[in-house]
């Protein structure tokens, strides 16, 4: 009889024991329940060009964190598009839930996204746009209107010149693109030509790719001195990085660089070492082209999650910084936009 009794505690025990086993399966807070899945997203990251670049890939590691929720898979292209194509290919034999692309150049990418849209994966891309033959290759893009940048900064010299009485004089200006065929080249590039056709004064001398980094940018910047020497008037730097090459080159060569000097620089990004050549005149102007995308692409996840639409471009917005207070506003397309005049405590505020 005790034995009896036993078996049927033991079965009883084993039973309980079971039952709990399987509802712990169920139970809300489970890490494996599907609300509380870890999201897998594959992030092709350019390279690391500039310390606008380091900024944008801060920004996903920071968003796209375990303590998150999610497991980022981060590839550096090193500014290699055969690399980036790799990358989406392993992230796709992975099986990860989103693809996030920061596309070295715009086009190209038509065969690997389809790979991507044939495997089900949603594909956001930042920063750079793309150019495909069909736009449902890509779920939404996130980034800059980079023509509407150059736009903006040509609107200030224009201004810029009239309130210092220089607007009917001949002004000799030189182009440091970014990487050619990269979106935010093509955009600034854009602007800046545009600007030049309305200006019968304005002579575009030369144009050449710094690609984006502060040592090619130099070499660019020497190079154009050798050519043109004392003829340049506006050096226009498409990002903050080859503006710092560009002015270690004019002040080797002896050129004073600023507002009062031989030569005023121009740049893009406003990253926080932009600005402070900004507070001390070194750049006269610094367009800003906002890097912190992780935040903006957790919203269109979270949306794709819940089964909810995404709007298929997502422009940010962005300022002006200048080195003096000399041009408050400039008008592009009948829109006006605040110039800020640059200090120490407009720095300390920024985010990058």
């Amino acid at each position: 009889m005790r034995k009896k009794l036993v078996a049927v505690l033991m079965t009883a025990c084993m039973a309980l024991s079971l039952a709990a086993c399987g509802s712990s399966k169920s139970t809300g807070g489970s890490a494996d329940s599907g609300d509380n899945k870890q999201i897998t997203v594959g992030f092709s990251q350019v390279g690391a060009e500039s310390d606008w670049r380091t900024a944008n890939s801060k920004s996903m590691k920071e968003t796209f964190s375990e303590a998150n929720g999610y497991k980022l898979i981060f590839d550096d292209a090193q500014q290699k598009q055969e690399n980036q194509i790799s990358a989406i290919r392993n992230f796709i034999q992975q099986e990860v839930d989103y693809i996030v692309l920061a596309p070295v150049t715009e086009s190209g990418w038509d065969t690997v996204l389809k790979e991507a849209k044939d495997a089900k994966i949603p594909v956001i891309i930042v920063d750079r746009m793309v150019k495909v033959s069909d736009d449902s290759l890509y779920t939404a893009w996130v980034g800059s209107n980079f023509e509407l940048e150059g736009k903006k900064a040509c609107a200030w010299l224009d201004a810029y010149l009239k309130a210092n009485k220089k607007d009917s004089e001949k002004i000799n200006i030189v182009d440091i693109q970014g990487t050619i065929g990269a979106s935010a080249q093509i955009g600034r590039t854009n602007g800046l030509e545009a600007a030049v056709k309305e200006h019968s004064n304005w002579n575009l001398l030369a144009k050449e790719s710094g690609e984006f980094t502060q040592a090619k940018g130099q070499e660019v910047m020497e190079s154009m001195i050798k050519q043109y020497g004392k003829d340049i008037d506006v050096v226009y730097c498409e990002n903050d990085n080859e503006a710092f090459g560009a002015i270690d080159a004019l002040t080797t060569a002896g050129y004073k660089v600023g507002p009062d000097g031989d030569v005023i620089v121009m740049s893009f990004d406003s990253t926080n070492a932009g600005l402070t050549d900004v507070t001390n005149g070194k750049i006269i102007l610094d367009t800003e082209c906002n890097p912190l995308h992780g935040p903006r692409v957790k919203e269109i996840i979270d949306k794709l999650q819940a089964n909810q639409t995404v709007d298929k471009q997502q422009y940010v917005d962005e300022e002006i910084f200048a080195a003096d207070d000399t041009v408050k506003s400039v008008t592009v397309d009948g829109k006006e936009y605040a110039v800020t005049a640059t200090t120490k405590d407009v720095i300390s505020k920024r985010a990058y």
